[in-house]
């Protein structure tokens, strides 16, 4: 790895670390996070000259303090000319030197901020990737397919909104916590699920959101060991991204589980998956993201398709449908039905989903019958099911799969 790389590297992981520690020492998100962006640029062109500092923590934060420090004594002069004694009080507030501690539970705090209930989950999803993740407002645009203009409005005005709120950052009060990290929990997972299935676009993958998801999930779990749901999580996205390689194939195209060659499967993140889980599942509180990882680790432990321990499944799915009832749930509950009871059985459960406004627009309720219609033999009804999945995707990729499958059937 080259040089270039490696300081590129580590600036991107030091860089939610230094604006957490501006944010909570002088409780202004943009500003800060101007200041954090010019600290960077000064270490891109300064360190491959003089070297990396020995604290390069210290040295991003010193920099970017001082760059805070200047903005606001140029915002007290202003201030001064309209009303000199406000001036001089908001100069002694906020006018001192930055030192270089730092906690990680800072990151932990930045990322609760990121998450306000104040946000709607695409501003949660959006911020998290800037300030937590690292990720450039332009790389955040590319991942959603939207302007890059578009995104950065959308960061700036999320962050109006948690000013407005009256956040503060800070750890949310005690009884607050655990809603609060529901909430951080579903973000990573959105942010999991948009990488490795994208909604829309010609891409399957996105990388570096799948990437962040589990390197910050990786983050929340060292510094929250004993929350059962933050190790299910991150042992599902592990399961689930151990699969990548073999999802698609040379031209492409998207290979279907049972279909996948699972020498490609990544077996050191099945095997950090599987430890995780067992022991979660072992020693602390049953939640949602661990029935789930414990369904994938029952996938990822069959060597062939055929291996696959059906009723075993089912019976986790029984388990998630008690814990989290929701469509996607019976959705997938179906196919274990069909696989364990036969694709008659599950297409019944199907039908008790037609009537639900959640799913009567999602191409996967029309790609699951069809595939249950394909397996039960009647080949017209699946085609036209699978047609009709193939209209209401926005992924290229999934469009292009389900046509291919309805084209497969025609006589």
């Amino acid at each position: 790895m080259s040089s270039d790389s490696s300081d590129e590297d580590l600036l991107r992981q030091l860089a939610p670390r230094v604006l957490a520690a501006l944010v909570r020492r002088y409780g202004n998100f943009e500003a800060a996070e101007d200041a954090v962006q010019e600290a960077l640029l000064s270490a891109a062109t300064q360190w491959p000259l003089e070297g990396v500092p020995e604290s390069p923590q210290g040295w991003l934060i010193r920099v970017a303090s001082r760059r805070m420090i200047d903005e606001l004594r140029s915002d007290l002069a202003r201030a001064r000319r309209e009303a000199k004694e406000a001036a001089l009080s908001l100069r002694d507030q906020f006018v001192v030197e930055a030192d270089d501690d730092f906690s990680e539970d800072d990151t932990l705090t930045l990322l609760f901020l990121c998450c306000h209930p104040a946000l709607t989950p695409a501003s949660q999803v959006a911020l998290t990737l800037r300030a937590v993740g690292g990720l450039s407002t332009a790389q955040i645009a590319r991942a959603f397919l939207i302007p890059e203009a578009s995104m950065a409005q959308r960061i700036s005005r999320a962050k109006q909104r948690i000013k407005a709120a009256g956040a503060q950052f800070r750890m949310p009060p005690e009884h607050e916590r655990p809603e609060r990290l529901r909430t951080v929990q579903q973000v990573l997972y959105l942010i999991f699920n948009e990488g490795y299935t994208a909604t829309s676009g010609s891409q399957l993958h996105r990388t570096e959101l799948t990437g962040e998801a589990i390197r910050i999930t990786r983050l929340v779990r060292r510094l929250l060991p004993d929350d059962g749901e933050v190790t299910g999580l991150l042992a599902l996205m592990l399961l689930i991204d151990a699969r990548r390689l073999a999802r698609t194939g040379s031209d492409g195209a998207l290979v279907p589980l049972a279909e996948q060659d699972r020498e490609l499967w990544n077996r050191a993140s099945i095997d950090e998956g599987i430890a995780l889980i067992s022991d979660s599942l072992a020693r602390l509180p049953l939640g949602q993201y661990q029935v789930q990882a414990a369904i994938a680790a029952v996938h990822a432990e069959a060597a062939r398709a055929e291996d696959t321990d059906w009723q075993q499944i089912l019976a986790l799915y029984e388990v998630l449908e008690r814990l989290a009832p929701g469509p996607m749930v019976s959705l997938s509950q179906a196919v274990a039905v069909a696989m364990v009871e036969g694709p008659e059985a599950g297409l019944g459960l199907l039908a008790l989903l037609d009537t639900d406004d959640r799913l009567a627009s999602h191409h996967r309720l029309h790609a699951v019958r069809a595939h249950l219609l394909e397996l039960a033999g009647d080949q017209d009804a699946a085609r036209t099911s699978y047609e009709a999945a193939a209209s209401l995707t926005a992924s290229m990729r999934e469009k292009e799969y389900l046509t291919a499958r309805a084209d497969r059937l025609r006589d």
